[in-house]
């Protein structure tokens, strides 16, 4: 089957990125983004390349390549379902915050609207793709609507997981370590579904790199991978603790650990907490998948990564409160980094909220400064929580576009984001500028501790027992 037209159902971290990088390298396919989301669309086709919805280092350069020419960006969903060959599903499956499940399942409720709008729409054969992260067996629920709400019309249903790194997602879509693609081979018409998305990631991928499975392994998969990344995550950070009450140093263990080959160096950083829209959505989804199926000690093991890491950023703000005397009331600290890693303009459970909304209960003075997160989306991540008005969020935070300025006058600062630029800095001028004794907390590791010494800071890193 030839693909000649392929239409993408969500325009945000996942369908932008994938979409454009496909375009580039399939000039002969017409791919369409669509979204409900006016504002998001606008982003995209901003010709102002700043001010696209997603920061991605080199997103921009291949958006300006390809948008126009085959990529389009449009709020017209039913025009693009109905012309396309392909249509992918990457819309949002956040964790359910109400009824069964509330807390730890996924909320499928776009990925159902999704179906039925392909449903309706639709006048010819279609191949359906997966890529939004989903429970297993997913698939059955959209083949059933997409079956019995259709047209006469038949549908194919493929799994796609996307493994990307937000921050490195280009280059991970460039070269891939694998793609997977999950489709019932046992039919003609599904080979023959499975074969038309591999012709599509022939154009770059390796055949070697791409692997096929029946979609209920590729479903499990993706949430697999997220649950032994922040697996390691958690364990790290757990023995962090452990270093700090007997005098290790958690570097030197991460590093003697890390060279066993059958451990590797990958994901044994100690640090202040993982975050992002993939791990804990993900391992609260296999929890609920696990007690689902009555495999209650398996649900725990998974659930015990998700409290440790909540765990290790609750310490981390105790600990700045117990090193400033005990109280932060009316002390100025200064959060290096909002977003939840470098490199992405993505704060969804940053520590860096957590860390806040601790402190700003403790009454303390926050300001902020992030290369690349706005003003409107660390208020709205605070705001979410609902633990005070959003009055008195910017009474207590406020966010700086100077990291010179946020710094000033501050009693302490937090590294929360291991922004490269932070290594870059004049230390000894941020230094003079501070209320003596000036603290720096590095919840990333980011910075030297003996350069900082020298200078009069007193240090602060995760897992060094100082």
């Amino acid at each position: 089957m030839n693909i000649k037209r392929i239409c993408c159902i969500g325009a945000g971290y996942v369908g932008g990125p994938t979409m454009t990088v496909i375009a580039q390298k399939c000039p002969h396919i017409k791919l369409t983004v669509v979204d409900i989301n006016e504002s998001r669309i606008a982003a995209w086709n901003s010709k102002d390349l700043n001010k696209l919805p997603i920061f991605e280092p080199g997103l921009d350069k291949i958006v300006e390549e390809v948008r126009g020419r085959n990529l389009f960006f449009s709020t017209d969903i039913d025009e693009a379902i109905n012309e396309a060959d392909m249509i992918f599903i990457s819309v949002n499956t956040p964790t359910k915050n109400y009824g069964k499940g509330k807390g730890m399942a996924s909320d499928l409720k776009y990925i159902e609207l999704c179906a039925r709008q392909i449903a309706k729409v639709s006048r010819q054969n279609k191949i359906v793709v997966e890529k939004s992260t989903l429970p297993v067996r997913t698939a059955s629920a959209i083949k059933s609507i997409l079956d019995n709400t259709g047209n006469g019309v038949h549908f194919q249903i493929l799994s796609n997981p996307e493994f990307l790194a937000e921050g490195t997602a280009i280059q991970d879509l460039l070269k891939p370590d694998r793609v997977l693609i999950g489709g019932d081979a046992s039919t003609k018409e599904g080979e023959v579904a499975i074969q038309a998305l591999i012709d599509v990631y022939l154009n770059w991928v390796p055949k070697e790199q791409i692997l096929t499975t029946n979609v209920w392994s590729s479903e499990l998969s993706k949430l697999t991978a997220n649950a032994f990344l922040a697996q390691r995550v958690s364990s790290i950070n757990a023995m962090s603790e452990i270093c700090e009450k007997t005098g290790a140093d958690i570097r030197e263990v991460s590093k003697a650990i890390g060279m066993d080959s059958r451990i590797g160096s990958k994901f044994l950083n100690a640090s202040v907490g993982f975050g992002g829209s993939c791990f804990q959505k993900d391992i609260l989804n296999l929890v609920y998948i696990a007690k689902s199926y009555g495999l209650n000690e398996v649900a725990d093991y998974w659930e015990q990564v998700v409290i440790m890491n909540e765990h290790q950023k609750k310490r981390f703000s105790d600990n700045i409160v117990s090193t400033l005397y005990n109280t932060v009331s009316g002390k100025k600290i200064t959060f290096l980094g909002w977003a939840f890693k470098k490199n992405t303009n993505d704060t969804r459970e940053s520590a860096a909220i957590r860390v806040a909304d601790d402190l700003l209960n403790e009454r303390a003075e926050i300001s902020v400064y992030d290369p690349k997160v706005t003003e409107e989306r660390i208020y709205e991540d605070l705001n979410y929580l609902g633990t005070r008005s959003s009055i008195e969020n910017k009474r207590l935070l406020t966010i700086n576009k100077d990291p010179y300025r946020a710094c000033k006058n501050s009693h302490a600062i937090a590294i929360l984001t291991e922004w490269d630029e932070f290594k870059n800095y004049d230390w000894k001028n941020i230094y003079k500028n501070m209320e003596k004794p000036a603290f720096v907390f590095d919840g990333r590791g980011l910075l030297n501790k003996e350069e900082l010494e020298i200078i009069g800071f007193i240090y602060y890193n995760i897992g060094t027992g100082n």
